[in-house]
């Protein structure tokens, strides 16, 4: 992949994530598939792991595709998700219930 397309991929990740709505998550692997990148699930978490720590991109609502929360500092994606009313329950998040279909 070369620099141009990582940029437009970093684009869609944002763009993408940007229109999860609140009380909703989407998965790595489906910010990819809708990126046009399907299997690029590590990809997605790595334009995440770039993000500025005072970014407004509401990086929480994205997890992995068993649920569970995989970011390095759980507690605060765990805050952020409850405040938006999406509830865990022994760790994961019930995608059936919570996930972002577009």
């Amino acid at each position: 992949m070369t620099a141009n397309q990582e940029d437009a991929f970093e684009v869609l990740v944002w763009q993408w994530i940007n229109a999860i709505p609140t009380g909703c998550v989407a998965t790595y692997g489906q910010i990819a598939v809708l990126c046009g990148m399907p299997r690029r699930a590590r990809m997605v978490g790595r334009v995440l792991a770039k993000l500025p720590p005072d970014t407004r991109l509401p990086w929480h609502r994205v997890i992995n595709s068993q649920g569970r929360i995989s970011n390095p500092n759980p507690a605060r994606q765990l805050e952020r998700l409850a405040a938006e009313g999406t509830l865990m329950i022994n760790g994961r998040v019930r995608l059936a219930t919570y996930q972002w279909t577009p």
